[in-house]
Formats: C-alpha cells, sequence, structure tokens
C-alpha cells in the first residue's frame, strides 16, 4: 500500500472526495473545496507520489483503488469528484466499488482516446501517448525544471486570468525544490512514467460503462492558443473533440445515470474557475444523491 497524505477541509455530512490531476497536488482544489462543505465533509488526497504522499507502491490502478480504500477506512458511501487524471481514477473506484460510491463527477479526465476518436484530423494521437507528450505540453511529470520554471508558470497561469497568489500556492505544492534552485516535478521517475503508461492503457469509455451510480462528464469549453513548436496539437485537439463530443452524448443517450455537461473554463478549471466548477459539483450532487 502506499501512504496518501490527506487534507480534510471540513463540513457535516457523507465524504465527498476531492482527486487532482496528473502531476498537480490537492492543492488544485484550495478554492473549490470551501465551497463544498455544506452538507458535506470534504477530503482531498494528494495521488501516489504527488505532493505529500509516499511515492507510488504501484501505479496499478487496482492498487491506487486500494490505497483509496485504505485511506478513507471504515466504509461509508462517498461522492468522488476528480479532475484529469483523478476524474478516470474516480470513475474506475466506482466502476468497482459500486457499493461504496453514491456519485462521481469526471471534470475534463478524458485522456488521449482511441484512434478511432479523431475526426478529420491530420493524426491519429499524440506522438508517443501520455508518455512523451503529457496533457500539458513542456510541463512532463517526473521533469527536472530549471530555476526559472515556478515564475514562468505563474506568469502562465496569470495570462489564463488564475490569481497569482493561487497559482504560486498551486504549482509550489506540485514540485519540490532542488538544493541548485532548480524543480524536481512530481511524481519523480520511475513512478510517472508507471502513472502515464497506466493513462494510456486505461480504455476509458468501457470504464464509463461500468459506472451504475449517477455519473456527470464535464469537458471544458475553452482551450489554450497553440504554443510554440507545437501548432500541430491545436488540429489534433480539434479532431479528438469532435469524436469525444459524440461518444459522450452516445454514452449519455444510452445509459439514464450519465450526464454530460461543459464548463466555460479551460482545463486549469480549478484554479481559473472555483467557483463555477463548486456550482456545477453542489447542483449535480444536489440533484442525484438521496440522502440515507
Amino acid at each position: 500500500m502506499t501512504a496518501l497524505h490527506l487534507h480534510d477541509h471540513g463540513g457535516d455530512g457523507p465524504p465527498l472526495l476531492l482527486l487532482h490531476g496528473a502531476g498537480r497536488s490537492s492543492a488544485d482544489w484550495a478554492a473549490v473545496a470551501p465551497r463544498l462543505t455544506r452538507g458535506h465533509r470534504v477530503l482531498a488526497v494528494d495521488l501516489p507520489g504527488h505532493g505529500r504522499s509516499d511515492p507510488a507502491a504501484s501505479w496499478d490502478l487496482a492498487a491506487v483503488c486500494a490505497d483509496l480504500d485504505d485511506t478513507l477506512g471504515a466504509a461509508e458511501e462517498v461522492v468522488v469528484v476528480g479532475h484529469s487524471l483523478g476524474g478516470m481514477v474516480a470513475s474506475v473506484y466506482a466502476g468497482t466499488r459500486p457499493e461504496r460510491v453514491a456519485a462521481v463527477v469526471d471534470l475534463d479526465g478524458f485522456g488521449w482516446g482511441r484512434p478511432d476518436q479523431y475526426v478529420g484530423g491530420p493524426r491519429r494521437r499524440p506522438p508517443g501517448g501520455w508518455r512523451r507528450s503529457g496533457r500539458c505540453p513542456g510541463r512532463r511529470p517526473g521533469a527536472r525544471m530549471p530555476a526559472g520554471y515556478l515564475a514562468g508558470q505563474v506568469d502562465h497561469s496569470v495570462a489564463l486570468g488564475i490569481p497569482a497568489a493561487r497559482a504560486e500556492a498551486a504549482c509550489r505544492a506540485s514540485a519540490r525544490e532542488l538544493p541548485d534552485g532548480g524543480w524536481q516535478l512530481l511524481p519523480e521517475l520511475p513512478g510517472a512514467v508507471e502513472m502515464l503508461d497506466a493513462m494510456d492503457g486505461l480504455d476509458l469509455f468501457s470504464v464509463f460503462r461500468r459506472v451504475r451510480c449517477p455519473l456527470l462528464l464535464v469537458r471544458a469549453q475553452e482551450r489554450v492558443g497553440p504554443m510554440p513548436g507545437l501548432e500541430w496539437l491545436e488540429d489534433l485537439l480539434d479532431a479528438y473533440g469532435k469524436g469525444l463530443e459524440r461518444d459522450l452524448a452516445e454514452l449519455a443517450a444510452r445509459q439514464p445515470n450519465v450526464t454530460v455537461e461543459g464548463i466555460a473554463a479551460g482545463h486549469a478549471m480549478l484554479l481559473q474557475a472555483p467557483e463555477r466548477v463548486a456550482g456545477l459539483v453542489v447542483e449535480f450532487i444536489g440533484r442525484v444523491v438521496v440522502r440515507r
């Protein structure tokens, strides 16, 4: 088992578990979590190798789910809300523990998809999948970054409308400062490679189809402009977006427990639009979760 760091945001009621994205930490939820505490005890964890958690004993997703069981303790029904990688883990957890999960929210956690989901694009998948490209090209988990990394990340976040102090706190929590002033991104190698391979190997729509509780799938509706040298990524994301929209609509039509919504924010929605994220989650939970 991997010992996971748990941040208890307080609140009264059944537990609501928050899971962050790849290479991030529970600090990403700092502005969202206090808005969720009415009616729930809000718990945010650092996934294996992230933040203040121990390095992963294994990034096999079954092992990660067992780590969450160990962290939550005694069996009690829980709502799980995950962003990016956290959304994928939340869906896997719900699909394998139907007796424990009351509802799931996946916030823009759709990976790189299957080859047939790229509609009309020049490429089928990003070269090398998650391992080479990651969700945020240029910021790959496990990499070592120079001394100017933190300032650059804060400047980039501010340009997206994220307050500088919020961006800096979240960035510091997702990396470790090195003696030479550089930064080690978390999780460290080889755990980062194992994590990215687990994400690449996940058949996400099969996971969604196994979930029996209410499942909210949320897509970010805003995108950051192309980064220098990565202009090809725009065409790829357009092609994947078309296939993803098609397949999510079909999934929702076939499974009455599935709801698909968009949010007026980018992938960094937890930092960029915490009030919108919290409002969407609160509304969904209030609508679908029956108090017992």
